[in-house]
Parts: C-alpha cells; sequence; structure tokens
C-alpha cells in the first residue's frame, strides 16, 4: 500500500471510537501439516484419498466435457490468492504472522474460516468426510491457539446426517475449544436410481419437506452456545457448471448458497422454534437478504394461510366466464367453448390436498412482523468490504417494514480479492465517504452486529480477546433482544 493510503487508513481509524472486528477473515491451511493429522487419525491410504481430492483439477485435465459432466465436475478455483504480494500470502497461510500485523491491516479482532477445509465437509465417502473434517479441525485449534486474543478460528462440520454433525461439533466444542463454527450449509444428495453419477444430484438445504429433521443440530447450538454460521458455496449448481469459467461459476455463488439455506431454515420455521440462535449466511453479501426478505413478506401477504384462500378455484364464477368467452372469445376459442371448463383448471386445481395449503404453516407465523422480526434480529449477512451493495442493509426506506438488516463486516483476506490486506477496511469506508452509510451504520456494520452475532448465544465469546472489554459493554449497552 502507498504511503498516502496507509496514512489515510491510520486517520480512519483513529476516529473511531470502536474496534473493528472481521466476521469472515480466511486462514489458507498448510495442508502438509493437515495432512500429518489426517494421517495420525486414519492412516496414510485416507490421507492419500485426500491428496487426490486437492490434485483434482490436474487429475481431470485429460477428460472431455462429457466425462466432466457426467462426474460433476466444473471449473474450479484457481490462482486463487495474492502472490505479487509474498508478504499477505504468507500472511494467510501463517496465523502467528496475521495476529502480529492484525492491527496495521487496521482489524482488531478476526474470526477466520477455512479455505481448503470449506471443501470437505461436502465429500462423498463418510470415512474421509468425518476424517478430513477432524484433521482439519485440529490444524486450526494447534495453528491458532497461541493467537486467541487476535484470532479465533471456526470449526468446520459436516451435516450429511443430524448425527454426523452433532458429533462433530461435539468435538470441536468440547475437545478442542472452538467457539465458532461453519456448518455445511446443504447436502448434495443423489437422485434415485442415479447410482454413482455424481452430477445428477439434489440440493438439500434442510428446508420445509422435513422441517424437524436437523432439530437436534440447532438445540445443540444452543445447548453449547454456539452461533450456526454457514460458508458454503453453490459452484456447480445449474448454470454455475461451466468447464472454461470459473468466473462464470464464482459470479454469486456464496450468495446462492446462502440464500438457499436462509430461505429452507426460515420456512422450516427454525429461527422459530429456536430464538436463542443467530444465524450467519456468510461472503454473499446482503442484497440477496434484502431480496429475500421482500419476497417472503410479499408471498406471505398474498399467499400466507389468511390470503390463499382468495385463489380457490370454487370461488369461480364459472357462468359469467362462459359468458365472457362467447362474447370476447376468437373463433378458435368459441369453436373449443365446451373445453372451458378443464382449460381453467391448468394450475388452478380445486383438489390440492388442504394439509399442503399454508405454506408457511412451519414458519409460525401470526402478521408479517414475524417475518421482519427473523430478518432484523436473527439472520446475519457477511458482506465482503467491496461490496457497494452493503448499503442496502441499512436502508429503511427501502426495505419493508422499515427493516435494517445484519449486515457483518467480512474481509476476506487470504484470498484474491483482496491482493491487498491493508485496503480492506478502507475499501469498506468507501461507503462512509460516500455519504450511503452514516458513522452509526458503519459501527454496526464493522463491529456491534458481530458482537450480537456470537455474544448472543455465547456472552463469553470474545473472553481473553483484544476486544473483551469493548464487546462486553456493547453486550451489556444492547442486551440481545
Amino acid at each position: 500500500m502507498s504511503a498516502p493510503n496507509l496514512a489515510k487508513l491510520e486517520r480512519v481509524r483513529a476516529g473511531l471510537e470502536h474496534p473493528i472486528i472481521d466476521g469472515d477473515g480466511h486462514l489458507v491451511e498448510y495442508l502438509p501439516a493437515v495432512r500429518e493429522h489426517l494421517v495420525g487419525l486414519a492412516g496414510a491410504e485416507m490421507a492419500a484419498e485426500l491428496d487426490r481430492v486437492f490434485d483434482a483439477a490436474r487429475l481431470t485435465r485429460e477428460l472431455d466435457p462429457d466425462q466432466k459432466r457426467a462426474l460433476g465436475l466444473f471449473r474450479m478455483s484457481w490462482w486463487a490468492f495474492p502472490t505479487a504480494n509474498s508478504l499477505d500470502r504468507a500472511t494467510a497461510l501463517l496465523p502467528g504472522l496475521m495476529a502480529e500485523r492484525l492491527p496495521e491491516i487496521g482489524i482488531d479482532f478476526a474470526i477466520l474460516y477455512p479455505t481448503l477445509g470449506l471443501t470437505v465437509p461436502h465429500l462423498d465417502a463418510p470415512d474421509l468426510r468425518r476424517a478430513a473434517c477432524r484433521a482439519f479441525n485440529r490444524y486450526y485449534a494447534e495453528v491458532c491457539e497461541p493467537h486467541a486474543d487476535r484470532l479465533l478460528p471456526a470449526a468446520v462440520i459436516p451435516m450429511h446426517s443430524p448425527q454426523e454433525a452433532v458429533e462433530e461439533l461435539d468435538y470441536a466444542v468440547q475437545e478442542l475449544g472452538f467457539r465458532a463454527i461453519a456448518l455445511a450449509g446443504y447436502v448434495a444428495r443423489p437422485l434415485p436410481g442415479a447410482g454413482e453419477l455424481r452430477g445428477a444430484r439434489w440440493i438439500d438445504s434442510f428446508g420445509p419437506d422435513d422441517p424437524l429433521a436437523y432439530d437436534s443440530v440447532w438445540s445443540r447450538c444452543v445447548e453449547l452456545g454456539i452461533t450456526p454460521t454457514f460458508h458454503s458455496s453453490a459452484m456447480g449448481w445449474g448454470s454455475r457448471v461451466s468447464q472454461t469459467s470459473y468466473v462464470s461459476n464464482h459470479i454469486g455463488n456464496f450468495a446462492t448458497a446462502g440464500e438457499a439455506t436462509c430461505r429452507s431454515l426460515f420456512l422450516a420455521g427454525v429461527p422459530r422454534r429456536f430464538p436463542q440462535l443467530r444465524f450467519a449466511f456468510l461472503e454473499g453479501g446482503v442484497a440477496w437478504g434484502a431480496n429475500l426478505y421482500s419476497d417472503l413478506v410479499g408471498h406471505y401477504e398474498k399467499r400466507g394461510a389468511s390470503a390463499i384462500g382468495q385463489f380457490d378455484p370454487r370461488l369461480l364464477d364459472e357462468k359469467r366466464m362462459s359468458e365472457w368467452f362467447e362474447r370476447y372469445g376468437a373463433a378458435s376459442v368459441r369453436r373449443t367453448i365446451g373445453d372451458l371448463e378443464p382449460a381453467l383448471r391448468v394450475l388452478s386445481d380445486p383438489d390440492e390436498d388442504p394439509e399442503l395449503r399454508d405454506e408457511f404453516r412451519h414458519a409460525a407465523l401470526a402478521t408479517p412482523e414475524d417475518i421482519r422480526d427473523v430478518f432484523t434480529r436473527q439472520f446475519f449477512f457477511g458482506c465482503e468490504a467491496d461490496d457497494p451493495m452493503n448499503a442496502i442493509a441499512f436502508d429503511q426506506g427501502l426495505n419493508p417494514m422499515n427493516a435494517r438488516l445484519r449486515a457483518l463486516f467480512s474481509s476476506d483476506i487470504g484470498h484474491w480479492d483482496v491482493p491487498d490486506m491493508q485496503g480492506v477496511l478502507l475499501e469498506a469506508w468507501e461507503l462512509v465517504e460516500r455519504e450511503k452509510l452514516s458513522l452509526e451504520n458503519f459501527r454496526e456494520f464493522a463491529f456491534g452486529n458481530a458482537v450480537s452475532l456470537f455474544g448472543s448465544t455465547n456472552p463469553d465469546f470474545f473472553s481473553g480477546t483484544a476486544v473483551e472489554e469493548a464487546c462486553r459493554a456493547e453486550l451489556k449497552a444492547v442486551p440481545p433482544s
């Protein structure tokens, strides 16, 4: 960073009366050390299986496009880290160096999420998935523990079954001492009859079709004082399956994955059944959250239990419809008017199952304000520093019912979109300079919302850290509702 920009960073920090908490920084794993943990847990053969996972890009280059599609392959991340700035590359790999440099980057405390470790909860092979998650979690605990005053890692938790999730959650929290976790935001399950065809998958994001299936996981989070956060990728879904363009696959992928999980949890009624919990959806920004919130309000007002009856086909005046068709129909319409009744039943079948007509039934809503309360109190949205859409969270004139959403400063340091770590806070500050965020908004974004997210489920989350005193004061001044 140039000297003028460093001076500006110092001025910005000097003018703030609150710490800066990074709600989603990244640690880049040193795989030889992770591999050592895996060998100790599950043996050299299992470690070799994981080697092949991370060597997939090279191993699959010789496959033709049809073979890649059948295997569910797509162009993955490449040249994913800053290299012109060697210091930043080393900083992402070495928590000790990151802890030392954090103040000069402009950040007081960082929750560090995995990089390569975000892959392992989604591995198909159960033994490899579970052993790899545990190996990565042991690695995070080992390398970050000496720097707990500045850095706090998040454990990776698989979600292929509630039992698997609870087992690793208990181990990570009770044995390794983790305070933060990253739950897999979905499971890509094979379609019936698809066999080993990996491209034939459906996305289970823990939604309303089986709303109580993962309640044991949410209950265990409450008991352990753990905030569920999600940091999954949607690369490989739908249109994000390009064989040649990582950019095409990457754009919007975290928003898509976060939206799927958030929408599913809401319609399954999870936040309403577990009001003690907060949920964070990371790195996708907040614009999708504002859109989902607005859409849910609009759908509830028109298709909620008290409104859906207005579309009951039995209300249709078929006699008058027939008269209008006779009077206004084209010749072909009048010739086929005898088929009017079945034609009107398309997408308007009166025999819809009464038990399924209220699609908000699991969410336990009484008014649209109940939707607002979940989105403004329990849902948090990780926002990269350079995203101008972050301002939408605070635009109460735009969001229905004057909602102010919980945007969370997320640096994403360690990855290619932050070529200079010392510039990340200034990128976030640009919205203040452009008068899109007030100082109060920025305080919430870069400090208050992180305290609320993690401190609401665990008041001691920040104990022993460089920001402990400020966070305790914040929780006392603004206690969780």
